[in-house]
C-alpha cells in the first residue's frame, strides 16, 4: 500500500528527499509518519503529519533539519532531509494509519497499521 523511494548515499552536510506513495482510496483519511532503524537499534520516530497537513511533529534529533510534507492530490508524503549527519544513516520507513480527526499526529510506531518497505539512507563522513 505504501511505496517509499529516494534513499541513497550522501556526504555529511548533504541533502536527500524521500517520497512515499499511498493508496488513492484511503490516503486522505490517514495520518502519516516517517520512522528509521539503524543497525542494531530499535525503530525510532522521525516525523509525522496530520491528515490535513496542518500539524507536524519531529524528533528532537532532526528538528530544524528535516521537513515532512504531504500532497493529498498526488497521495504522496515526502521527507526533505538537509544537513545530514552520519547518525542519520538508517533504513527509513513511511507509515500510515486511519485518523478519525484531521488534526491528529501519531508518533508511536504501534499507532500505525500500514508500513512501506523501507529505503536505505547512508551518510558518509
Amino acid at each position: 500500500q505504501l511505496q517509499a523511494s529516494g534513499g541513497g548515499l550522501v556526504q555529511t552536510g548533504g541533502s536527500l528527499r524521500l517520497s512515499c506513495a499511498g493508496s488513492r482510496r484511503t490516503f486522505n483519511q490517514h495520518a502519516l509518519g516517517w520512522f528509521r532503524q539503524a543497525p542494531g537499534k530499535d525503530r525510532e520516530f522521525v516525523a509525522a503529519i496530520s491528515r490535513n497537513g496542518c500539524n507536524t511533529h519531529y524528533a528532537e534529533s532532526v528538528k530544524g533539519r528535516f521537513t515532512i510534507s504531504r500532497d493529498n492530490a498526488r497521495t504522496t508524503v515526502a521527507l526533505q532531509m538537509n544537513s545530514l549527519e552520519s547518525e542519520d544513516t538508517a533504513v527509513y520507513y513511511c507509515a500510515s494509519n486511519y485518523a478519525r480527526l484531521p488534526t491528529i499526529v501519531q508518533v508511536a510506531p504501534n499507532g500505525y497499521q500500514y508500513w512501506g518497505q523501507g529505503t536505505q539512507v547512508t551518510v558518509s563522513s
